[in-house]
């Protein structure tokens, strides 16, 4: 789609995914050792995912193949988000400790949604 091979590293919502893969794995360490292989796994996973679609859809060739793998990515932070309030309803964290995460969540979501949606009318 764009032949700067370093296009998706100035997006800022990939580098806001960026900041919340690591602020994932900084919480992740809160979690009991007997959630350290299920949930947590499944956290890093989706943090990843979301930042990789980001970077493999702005690599692909048309602007509809990057919408599908922009869609993939929001899917992984509904995901995401979804799994920090399962840990604080568990008292893994609190709201508190997860806020920084919750705000990324939430400010890569409007992002996602808009870049979608720019994508789609132009």
């Amino acid at each position: 789609m764009n032949n700067d091979t370093n296009y998706y590293k100035k997006l800022l919502v990939w580098q806001k995914s960026m900041d919340l893969v690591e602020e994932t794995y900084r919480l992740i360490k809160f979690l009991p050792s007997d959630e350290r292989f299920a949930l947590a796994d499944q956290m890093r996973r989706s943090a990843v995912s979301i930042v990789s679609n980001i970077a493999e859809g702005a690599g692909r060739k048309t602007k509809n193949d990057f919408i599908q793998f922009l869609s993939i990515a929001r899917g992984s932070k509904y995901e995401l988000e979804t799994q920090f309030l399962v840990c604080i309803r568990l008292n893994y964290f609190n709201e508190k400790q997860a806020g920084l995460a919750l705000q990324l969540c939430s400010e890569i979501g409007k992002m996602l949604n808009a870049l979608i949606k720019s994508l789609s009318v132009s």
